[in-house]
């Protein structure tokens, strides 16, 4: 007798036997999918035998008899993927066989699959998608390790016959771009559970159902579509959010409106502080996942800035070591360790409480608090030496409004350091400059005309910090220049800043740290850029000025709040920032503005013609 041309032991010699083949399936790797089930972990098909009657050691008398015959090759015999024949071959007779089978279906596998959605009984929207466009593929070195796998009894290796399912590759980022695309305007977002507060009032957003394509089934049956060569239709689904309306009742009833309802004290052993209802509010938070599970949670970080300086009482805020310039060069201030609340515990803790209309005290930890930038992280940043200085000069002495105003913002920038990459921001650093803060009325340009108001004078400190980090080679980020055009000022290259409307940023685009060092006379204003050098120079080039237009003469009622101004021509011109290194020209950046006229305003009436 023989089976695949092969000669077999004679039939007096083996014993008969019934056995049935069948197939079932077995987890394979995560990355693949099997044609007409779910996406998720593959599933490979490997045929093994159910032996139905009993076996004698005759049986194993005769695998030793063929067991030769029946091992042969890495493949078990009588494996076929996609009608190839791959059983008796090695791993790599196989793989060239099913590639062979693969190329002869090629026009088929590469044709278009017709998908279409459907709601209920209605078509949606059809849709043609190449596989090569969705990366729908058959994996052949991992088919293959699926038919090696087969772990096929000897008596099954010489009757048995299993059928394995090709492992199949699909791209799911490109896969749901398509599904997207099929759905169109038809589909619509999950509406998600939210509680918010109003106030101390907390309400609920009521979740909706998205109206999608079943993904996993989607998956499954362009799967089986394609190696069928049928059309595949998917229908769309509703998908509802993991919490339902019954639970976000439940949660504002048993969490939201009790949180609220009373105060609650964190004890420390530095004192206690108290924690008011619209504090709890703002840092009360109910975040959903990708599920549309609703999760309560405080936000201990949005509880600090709700608190203001509360917790100030009890905690000792770390200090960031720092650097000064004493005799020329960088010093450095140490930092101090501080003690803060244990963050961590006091979320949970705090979470714990709220649903409580009795005990809420909630007893807070003080743990050791390092300053961000220590001693050892600054000497990293290399700040060196000086890379640009500018001044500019301001009339009036240091007693006038104006001149304190000037001073002040000096003073509230000077020792800052700015990391790599960081983005500065003046409106952001000082905040606003109120009477608060040490700002004074002086005069300011509103809609056209110089007015007093509190901060009057800013501008030119931000003009020189502008000027500073300008000719440092720092990455201009936002500025914006006078209407009007003083020669106090560089023209073109110059900033003004009002809050919160107008603020003057600065990248630093450099490797290394940097240091913004200010200081001041009774007549002038410096600010001084310390890092390391890179470039060999930066220097400005002008165009010659265009388009000028002379004032106009404007009378104003007399009062205290007139204030009289000479006036000045406008104009147009470009300023060329020029960067060298290495002796060449690296960069040439364009700056550009057109400077309004500014009036003569007299106060007083206008004389007759």
């Amino acid at each position: 007798m023989t089976l695949y041309g092969e000669k077999l032991p004679p039939a007096d010699d083996r014993p008969t036997v019934q056995v049935t083949a069948v197939s079932w399936p077995d987890d394979g790797p995560e990355a693949a999918v099997t044609p007409g089930r779910p996406g998720g972990p593959a599933w490979y098909r490997r045929g093994r035998m159910l032996l139905a009657g009993g076996i004698t050691a005759a049986v194993l008398a005769a695998g030793v008899g063929a067991g030769t015959w029946a091992y042969a090759g890495d493949i078990p015999r009588g494996t076929t993927v996609l009608g190839a024949e791959l059983g008796g071959r090695s791993r790599a007779e196989a793989a060239r066989a099913l590639r062979a089978e693969l190329d002869r279906r090629a026009a088929a596998l590469s044709a278009p699959i017709t998908l279409t959605a459907f709601e209920k009984t209605s078509e949606v929207r059809s849709l043609q998608v190449r596989p090569a466009d969705i990366g729908l593929a058959v994996d052949v070195d991992a088919t293959v390790a699926a038919a090696a796998a087969a772990e096929a009894h000897a008596v099954s290796r010489l009757f048995g016959s299993r059928t394995v399912d090709p492992v199949l590759t699909v791209d799911a980022a490109r896969l749901d771009a398509v599904l997207r695309r099929v759905v169109g305007g038809q589909g619509r977002e999950m509406t998600m559970p939210a509680i918010i507060f109003t106030g101390t009032t907390p309400k609920p957003v009521y979740p909706k159902p998205a109206l999608t394509m079943d993904h996993d089934g989607a998956v499954g049956a362009i799967t089986a579509g394609w190696l069928a060569g049928k059309p595949v239709s998917v229908p769309l689904i509703e998908k509802w959010p993991a919490t339902s309306r019954e639970e976000l009742d439940r949660l504002v009833t048993e969490l939201a409106r009790p949180a609220v309802a009373a105060p609650v004290t964190l004890a420390t052993g530095r004192g206690s502080v108290t924690i008011p209802p619209a504090a709890i509010a703002r840092s009360l938070r109910f975040s959903a996942d990708e599920a549309g599970k609703l999760t309560p949670r405080v936000d201990v970080k949005r509880l600090r800035d709700s608190l203001g300086d509360g917790l100030a009482k009890v905690e000792v805020e770390p200090r960031n070591a720092g650097l000064t310039i004493v005799g020329g060069k960088p010093t450095v201030v140490p930092g101090r360790a501080g003690q803060q609340v244990d963050t961590a515990t006091l979320s949970r803790d705090l979470l714990a409480v709220l649903p409580k209309a009795e005990g809420r005290t909630v007893t807070a930890e003080l743990k050791p608090a390092q300053p961000e930038l220590t001693e050892a992280k600054l000497a990293d940043l290399g700040i060196k030496e000086q890379v640009s200085t500018f001044t500019t000069r301001f009339p009036g002495g240091l007693s006038s409004p104006r001149s304190q105003n000037i001073v002040q913002a000096a003073k509230d920038v000077d020792g800052t350091i700015v990391q790599p990459g960081e983005t500065f921001s003046l409106n952001g650093h000082t905040g606003e400059r109120g009477y608060d803060q040490g700002y004074q009325d002086a005069p300011t340009i509103v809609n056209g005309k110089l007015v007093p108001g509190v901060g009057g004078g800013v501008s030119q400190f931000t003009t020189t910090l502008f000027n500073a980090t300008y000719y440092a080679g720092m990455q201009d980020v936002e500025h914006k220049p006078h209407s009007f055009y003083f020669s106090r000022y560089p023209s073109v290259i110059e900033s003004t800043i009002y809050w919160p409307q107008l603020d003057f940023k600065f990248r630093n685009n450099t490797p290394h740290g940097v240091l913004i060092d200010t200081s001041y006379t009774s007549s002038t204003i410096t600010v001084s850029i310390w890092s390391t050098k890179i470039y060999d120079s930066v220097k400005t080039e002008y165009s010659p000025r265009r388009d000028i237009t002379q004032p106009r003469t404007v009378y104003l009622e007399p009062g205290p709040d007139c204030i009289s101004a000479a006036g000045s021509v406008g104009f147009a011109q470009d300023a060329y920032r020029v960067i060298r290194k290495d002796g060449k020209v690296i960069k040439r950046e364009k700056f550009s503005w057109r400077y309004d006229p500014e009036p003569r305003f007299i106060c007083g009436v206008k004389p007759p013609a």
